[in-house]
């Protein structure tokens, strides 16, 4: 199976060259983390079996959080975690995205963008919901922010997870409501863009913006989801990854990197070839500014607001059973004491145990 490291180990090198000066240094520290990932560079252990004397050899993560093949173990214990607040409740997709015009600006000033695009998506919602009309009362929900669509091109957008309700002013109601229904789109966006305008307004960076930007309509999609279990799923190999997972790269191949992806009109899997250097910028222009947090809590889910999402809890009754949902097939890599088995022997089924530490090797810098 080819991967994205061995892309990166086999062009990177040209990249860094062509970009010399040019490459953030958040982009060469994820290319450096990646490319020895799960390779004896890191160094790792060696399992034996004791029936067959079966030898494995397993080596060290990166634990970066843009590298497809690490943090799978995170991303199940945040979507469990996740499952324990879900509500009884019908929940509800609200997606904000940013428009065309402002995407060149917003690569340019990601940390600050991001943090406009939470802020005011969420402060929109959060008043639209207050309106009688269609809550009337203090909603909850989690965002996730998502900079990619399936064939890697820059498209920053909020996913927000809400559940259908609010609880009122004096905490002893719970506010539904219907079904198949949480607020209109068209004034969501419209309030979300004036929000938006009126926070950029207060930076000097206001003057960058082209004028059709705020002539236009902006994007909010709406659309129910069930008790939001799907929905988790869905968010959770976004939250500890990025952009693309490597059982989608196909081939690497004349310095062409060939990938597959789902259409999101027709649903229908198709095929991207694309050289590498430009597979490779596509890739790297989604690495989040250092220590960002791309999942934020509102409203009752923010930390501060736990005591009043337990009131809601208690008035709408228990919360139906959740099952464990698995985000990756990748077993883990190392055990958590030596003494307990970590794989099972691929030729007679028979437990290996840790039988040497293998130390990390040099590894130079990009």
């Amino acid at each position: 199976m080819i991967e994205l490291a061995e892309v990166f180990r086999q062009h990177g090198p040209a990249y860094r060259d062509k970009f010399r000066g040019r490459i953030p240094a958040r982009h060469l520290k994820v290319m450096q983390a990646i490319e020895p990932c799960r390779t004896a560079a890191l160094g790792g252990h060696v399992y034996t079996c004791e029936a067959c004397d079966q030898t494995r050899y397993s080596y060290h993560s990166c634990k970066n959080r843009h590298c497809p093949k690490c943090q799978n173990q995170a991303g199940q214990q945040w979507l469990e975690k996740q499952q324990a607040l879900l509500l009884p409740v019908p929940y509800f997709m609200v997606t904000f995205t940013l428009p065309e015009g402002l995407r060149a600006f917003a690569r340019r000033q990601q940390r600050q963008v991001y943090d406009l695009l939470f802020q005011t998506s969420a402060a929109a919602l959060q008043q639209l919901a207050q309106d009688p009309r269609f809550v009337g009362g203090q909603i909850g929900f989690l965002g996730v922010l998502q900079t990619w669509t399936r064939d890697l091109a820059y498209h920053p957008h909020v996913h927000y997870l809400v559940p259908g309700g609010g609880l009122a002013a004096d905490g002893q109601t719970w506010l539904r409501t219907r079904n198949a229904f949480f607020v209109h789109v068209k004034p969501l966006s419209q309030l979300f863009r004036a929000k938006f305008r009126a926070a950029l307004t207060q930076t000097d960076l206001i003057a960058q913006i082209p004028a059709s930007v705020w002539q236009q309509e902006w994007v909010v999609h709406c659309q129910p989801v069930g008790t939001g279990q799907a929905a988790l799923k869905y968010l959770a190999p976004y939250i500890f990854r990025v952009a693309l997972s490597n059982n989608r790269i196909l081939k690497l191949q004349a310095g062409q990197v060939t990938f597959r992806y789902r259409d999101s009109a027709t649903r229908h899997w198709k095929t991207r070839t694309l050289p590498a250097e430009e597979f490779i910028r596509r890739f790297l222009q989604h690495v989040l500014p250092k220590g960002f947090q791309k999942v934020r809590y509102y409203g009752l889910f923010s930390p501060g607001q736990r005591d009043r999402l337990a009131q809601a809890r208690n008035l709408l009754g228990p919360a139906p059973s959740t099952e464990t949902i698995a985000t990756d097939n990748t077993p883990a890599q190392t055990p958590l004491r030596p003494d307990i088995p970590a794989f099972l022997c691929p030729t007679c089924a028979h437990p290996m145990r840790r039988t040497q530490t293998l130390p990390p090797q040099h590894c130079r810098s990009p």
